[in-house]
């Protein structure tokens, strides 16, 4: 019983939009296919045609965050604190996204093409943190990967909590100037 609002010409991607909106306004637990449906203006057997269950629904969308977040870290180029904005860049603009694609208990965490997707944005996000320590042993390469890592997704975390409003530690309301002072201070050796 489709309604009149069923006119998408791409009712998965549409979905997918659907979802990453409700996901950023009520967060993901409020998230059911049911509700989803009726957001989107289709049948309540919609969204599990297309993507099987809710954890089906929730990987596709992870996956298609990792592939944006992919794009946007490639375009940041290769100085770290570049690409650590856009990542902190990608959260606040994807933030129904980003509040999947590391829920690995909400995720089918084995999906192939989730696991790429994912490979892609940690490569990307790698081939900025190599630019700190080149000549340095795998060992430290790795340790160093982890800290930036850590780093940015820390901060957007806590930018898209709300931790940071009204702190003492947020010296500005912009969160990527913020995010530059922050990264300003910080020297891997």
């Amino acid at each position: 019983m489709a309604k009149d609002g069923y006119h998408h010409g791409d009712l998965r991607a549409a979905l997918l939009t659907a979802a990453a909106e409700r996901i950023a306004a009520d967060g993901v637990d409020a998230l059911s296919l049911r509700n989803l449906a009726r957001h989107a203006g289709v049948s309540h057997a919609a969204p599990a045609h297309h993507f099987g269950d809710r954890a089906g629904l929730l990987t596709a969308l992870a996956t298609e965050g990792f592939e944006l977040l992919a794009e946007q870290l490639a375009q940041a180029g290769s100085d770290f604190r570049e690409v650590a904005v856009a990542y902190i860049r990608f959260a606040r603009e994807h933030p129904g996204h980003f509040d999947v694609m590391f829920r690995h208990s909400l995720l089918h965490a084995e999906n192939e093409t989730l696991r790429a997707a994912r490979e892609r944005s940690g490569s990307a996000l790698r081939s900025g943190v190599s630019s700190i320590q080149p000549s340095h042993s795998q060992d430290r390469q790795l340790s160093t990967r982890l800290a930036a890592w850590s780093l940015v997704h820390g901060f957007a975390s806590l930018w898209r909590e709300g931790a940071l409003h009204n702190s003492a530690l947020a010296t500005d309301s912009d969160p990527e100037i913020l995010a530059r002072k922050m990264l300003s201070t910080i020297h891997f050796d």
